[in-house]
C-alpha cells in the first residue's frame, strides 16, 4: 500500500503545481489568461492519452509497469520546467506533466482496489487523502518556505518523485490480472454498459470543477485584491487541507452508506459552496468557502473509481482508465472555456469560474440517473 500512497501524493503535489506556480509564469512570460487556459489544456490533453493507454498496459503488463513510467515521466517534466524559454516550452513540459499523472492516477487507484478487499470506496478514499495532502503541501511550500521561487519547488517535487520512483520500482506489487489483455467480449460489454458513461459523465463534470479550483483560484482571488501569499495559503490551508479532512471524515461513512449515496450528497454541496465561494473579496471569509468546497469535493473521485471498479471487476483498470479520461476531457473543456470568458482581464475570472457550480448542478442530475440503474 506504500507504492500507491507515494505515487498519489506525487500526483497532488503536481495537480496543485500548475495553478501555484501560474502566476510567477504569467509574470515571466507576460501570459494571458487566455494562454494560461491553453496550457492546462496541453496538461489536459497529456492526462486523456495517458487514462485511455494506461488501464490495458496496466491491464496486461501489471501495476508496476504503469508507475514506474508515469513516475518517470513527470520526474522528468519537472526537471525540465524550470529551464523554460517561453511560452511553446511549458506548454510542452505541462503536456508531458500530464502523460505521467494519468498514468499514476489509473495505476495508483487501481492497486488500492485490489487491496481494499471488500471496502473499495473506503481504501480508494483513505489513499486519497494522500492526493490532498500533495495537494496542500504544493503552494504551501511556495508561499511559506520558498519564499516564492517556482524553481526550487520544481526541483523539490522531482526529487520527491524520484525516491517514489525508487520505491515503487522495488516494492513487490500484484500481478497482471489479464496477461494478454482485456477479451473483446468483455471490452464491448464494458464499452455497451451504461453505467461506464453516467460514470465518465460524472468524472468529467466533477475535475472540471477541483482542476478549475486548482489552476484559477489564485490567480482569480490575485485579481480581487488579495495578495499572493494569502491566496497561495487560502489554496493549500483552505481547498487541500479541506479535501483532506473530507476523504478522511468521510472513510467511515462507506460502512453503512452507499457510495453512490455519498456523491449525490457531495454535488448538491459542491454546487452551494463553489457559489458562495466566488462571491467575497475577504480573505477569511474566502477561506471559509473554499475549505467548505474542498470537503464537499473530497470523497467525490475516488468513490467513483471504486464504484466503476466495483462494476466492472476484471476489467476495472481499463473502465477506470476510461472513466478517468473523461476527467481529464472534462479539465481540457473547462480550463480553455474559462480562459476565453475571462480573456485578457483576470477580474473576468470570478465571472468565468461560474461554470464551476453549474457544472456542480449537472452532476446531481448524472448521480440521479446512476442510482436508477445500478
Amino acid at each position: 500500500m506504500l507504492a500507491p500512497i507515494l505515487a498519489i501524493f506525487v500526483y497532488g503535489l503536481i495537480a496543485a503545481m500548475l495553478g501555484t506556480i501560474l502566476p510567477a509564469l504569467s509574470a515571466r512570460f507576460q501570459l494571458t489568461p487566455k494562454q494560461n487556459g491553453n496550457i492546462a489544456l496541453a496538461q489536459a490533453i497529456g492526462l486523456v492519452i495517458a487514462s485511455v493507454s494506461a488501464g490495458p498496459l496496466i491491464d496486461s503488463q501489471g501495476y508496476k509497469a504503469g508507475l514506474v513510467l508515469g513516475l518517470a515521466l513527470i520526474a522528468l517534466a519537472l526537471f525540465l520546467l524550470p529551464s523554460s524559454k517561453g511560452y511553446g516550452h511549458v506548454v510542452g513540459y505541462l503536456f508531458l506533466l500530464g502523460l505521467g499523472g494519468g498514468t499514476i492516477v489509473t495505476g495508483a487507484n487501481a492497486l488500492a482496489f485490489d487491496l481494499g478487499g471488500s471496502q473499495h470506496a473506503a481504501a480508494l478514499n483513505f489513499l486519497n487523502v494522500f492526493f490532498g495532502l500533495g495537494g496542500l503541501a504544493t503552494p504551501f511550500l511556495l508561499a511559506n518556505l520558498l519564499r516564492g521561487n517556482s524553481t526550487r519547488l520544481c526541483y523539490l517535487t522531482a526529487v520527491a518523485t524520484v525516491a517514489t520512483l525508487a520505491v515503487n520500482a522495488g516494492v513487490r506489487m500484484p500481478e497482471a490480472r489479464s496477461a494478454g489483455g482485456i477479451a473483446l467480449s468483455e471490452a464491448g460489454r464494458l464499452l455497451s454498459h451504461p453505467a461506464l458513461w453516467l460514470l465518465a459523465a460524472m468524472l468529467f463534470l466533477y475535475v472540471a470543477c477541483e482542476v478549475g479550483v486548482w489552476n484559477w483560484l489564485t490567480r482569480h482571488l490575485i485579481a480581487q485584491g488579495i495578495s499572493e501569499v494569502r491566496a497561495l495559503n487560502i489554496l493549500s490551508l483552505g481547498f487541500a487541507l479541506g479535501l483532506l479532512i473530507g476523504r478522511v471524515a468521510v472513510t467511515p461513512l462507506f460502512k453503512t452508506v452507499r457510495p453512490d449515496t455519498v456523491t449525490l450528497a457531495a454535488a448538491v454541496l459542491m454546487t452551494v459552496t463553489t457559489f458562495l465561494a466566488l462571491q467575497t473579496t475577504r480573505p477569511a471569509v474566502a477561506w471559509v468557502a473554499v475549505f467548505c468546497a474542498g470537503i464537499a469535493m473530497a470523497p467525490v473521485f475516488p468513490t467513483v473509481l471504486a464504484i466503476t471498479g466495483n462494476v466492472f471487476g476484471a476489467a476495472k483498470a481499463t473502465a477506470i482508465g476510461v472513466v478517468a479520461m473523461f476527467g481529464w476531457i472534462g479539465l481540457a473543456v473547462s480550463s480553455p472555456m474559462i480562459g476565453a470568458i475571462a480573456g485578457n482581464d483576470p477580474k473576468r475570472l470570478r465571472k468565468a469560474l461560474l461554470i464551476l457550480p453549474a457544472f456542480s448542478a449537472l452532476m446531481v442530475v448524472v448521480n440521479l440517473a446512476l442510482r436508477a440503474i445500478l
